[in-house]
């Protein structure tokens, strides 16, 4: 636990700056993630005061309260709670039109985010500050800390033949950036390529370690999507989101999502043992059967009712994560262990999530784990390099 409990930006919103919205008719781009220490959330807390005016909301991803399935497209709505007009940018618009921002004189952002590529509040805060840019509205990102610690870099940095809203930008799969570190870097590589410039706040963390874990920052753990319940499961996901892109289950429907991986065709005791043969760093597997259900969080579940093998991931050394890397073994065992079973998607799924194709044109050659992970070892160290012009802390 930290000796002195990190202080978020929205808590510097809500005192020492607040000149900053004072008198300002605001727009708020959050979501159930969007709470002080306390747990008050932000909306809330600004309702409460007499000086700000909100004139809308903006959801991401899993909508306002976080509580909508992964991919589900969701309507604009009015917010019972508060009588506000909130605007989906998960659905028929990404990316906030002239009709959302009418009226609105400064933009509010304040999401707790993971820390990966394809996760999509990325997305759409690249799309939220290009149409800041473009309509001349400042605005002011209220950071919060990485899930995972600073030096946990890994995976492929994207390549552009597969950019969609699940990778829009040339980063690693795990970037370790917060999002107000983030957000420098869109600007500097995103708005600037479209010539457009934008009046950038970033109300920065206190007491505050690119080393730390988010258990170590003294703050509560809330869940940031429906799927990552814990810190371990994030821990996990940057490598085993892959097998999203695959015909296999990735535990959506249990209560270990992204720790459970299986299908009814695979032998567990022959992907446990071969995994763990790798001694990759940080983990080991057991195997296990389980039985994804229809659960409300869950909009496709693979395998639903049906009774699959696999592996659990357990987190022994979390330090020595190498979680995308993880991600590409396992799914390279499948390929050994079921060549005609396991298929990849024929929506290009899993050539978004991993940046590129030459990922799975190597699976699909028979290539080892640590082939595949030298391919993407140069960009990498070149974007060790370059992320340090964006560090705050």
């Amino acid at each position: 636990m930290a000796e002195r409990r990190v202080k978020l930006g929205c808590e510097r919103l809500m005192g020492s700056e607040r000149e900053l919205i004072a008198g300002k008719q605001v727009g708020i781009i959050t979501n159930h993630s969007g709470v002080l220490p306390e747990g008050e959330h932000i909306v809330d807390v600004l309702r409460t005061g007499n000086d700000v005016s909100i004139k809308a909301l903006f959801s991401p991803e899993h909508g306002i309260r976080g509580d909508a399935p992964a991919g589900k497209h969701l309507e604009n709505e009015v917010d019972p709670k508060t009588g506000v007009q909130v605007y989906s940018l998960y659905g028929d618009h990404n990316k906030p039109d002239v009709t959302m921002l009418s009226g609105i004189d400064v933009l509010i952002y304040d999401i707790q985010d993971v820390g990966v590529r394809f996760y999509t509040y990325i997305s759409t805060l690249a799309l939220v500050m290009e149409a800041a840019a473009e309509n001349d509205i400042p605005l002011v990102l209220l950071d919060r800390p990485l899930v995972l610690p600073g030096h946990m870099i890994d995976g492929p940095v994207l390549n552009n033949e597969v950019r969609s809203f699940v990778g829009m930008l040339p980063i690693p799969v795990l970037y370790s950036l917060t999002p107000g570190e983030l957000a420098g870097l869109i600007r500097r590589e995103y708005l600037a390529k479209k010539h457009l410039d934008l009046d950038l706040t970033v109300m920065k963390l206190e007491n505050y370690s690119r080393s730390m874990w988010y258990d170590e920052t003294g703050l509560n753990w809330l869940p940031p999507s429906p799927n990552i319940p814990a810190i371990d499961t994030a821990a996990v996901y940057p490598g085993t989101a892959l097998i999203e892109g695959t015909n296999v289950s990735e535990g959506r429907g249990t209560e270990s999502p992204f720790r459970l991986i299986g299908a009814p065709f695979v032998d567990k005791m022959k992907l446990a043992d071969s995994l763990n043969s790798l001694e990759l760093p940080g983990l080991k597997f057991n195997p296990v059967d389980f039985t994804p259900r229809g659960k409300s969080i869950v909009s496709h579940t693979r395998f639903k009712d049906e009774l699959c093998h696999g592996i659990e991931l357990v987190v022994t050394r979390r330090d020595d994560l190498k979680p995308f890397e993880a991600g590409v073994a396992i799914v390279c065992a499948l390929r050994k262990l079921n060549p005609s079973e396991l298929v990849f998607r024929d929506d290009c799924a899993f050539d978004r999530l991993a940046g590129n194709k030459e990922v799975r044109e190597l699976i699909e050659r028979g290539a080892d784990y640590l082939e595949i992970a030298s391919t993407w070892e140069h960009e990498l160290e070149m974007f060790r390099s370059s992320m340090r012009r964006y560090f705050l802390y």
